[in-house]
């Protein structure tokens, strides 16, 4: 599945992931965590993500990339689990849409629906998702996930999205 889409005047295509694209994949899952959430503990090195991209998410999930000008800009991952894993974007594309396009290629992936976490203190990421019909289901206090932070499960269907 490709679409393009325009994105402060840079085109943007959505593409499934290659394993070729596993070190830019890793690059750009760093990059916003560090932006916007430098609170969250550094777990792991670039090298490490990379192998993590390479061996497991890639030939694992479905991943989709967007591009802008040759470059990955963003990344969508879902699981076997219908889990949306990763939903990332450079901060210089944040806000021009190449996230909502990432999404939507999701929701036609599982249009019977899917589930995310996002970590509590990143607002920005809750109203992201609450504005395109995710509804938080369940809170956790942090011991489910590697970086001891408080998250949101949300979940998105067709139901949830015409509220």
């Amino acid at each position: 599945m490709e679409s393009r889409q325009r994105a402060k005047r840079k085109t943007v295509r959505i593409r499934p992931a290659k394993p070729r694209d596993a070190d830019a994949i890793a690059a750009v899952h760093r990059a916003p965590m560090r932006g916007a959430m430098p609170w969250l503990p550094d777990l792991h090195t670039l090298e490490e993500d990379r192998a993590w991209v390479a061996r497991v998410v890639v030939p694992h999930q479905e991943v989709w990339v967007a591009e802008a000008e040759g470059q990955i800009v963003g990344v969508a991952s879902l699981d076997a689990d219908d889990m949306l894993t990763q939903l990332y974007i450079l901060p210089a594309h944040q806000g021009t849409g190449v996230g909502s396009a990432l999404l939507e290629t999701a929701k036609a992936a599982r249009p019977g629906g899917f589930r995310l976490y996002a970590f509590q203190r990143n607002t920005r990421a809750r109203r992201f998702y609450e504005r395109r019909g995710f509804v938080a289901i369940a809170c956790g206090d942090g011991s489910g996930n590697e970086e001891g932070e408080p998250d949101v499960l949300y979940a998105w269907s067709p139901e949830t999205e015409s509220r």
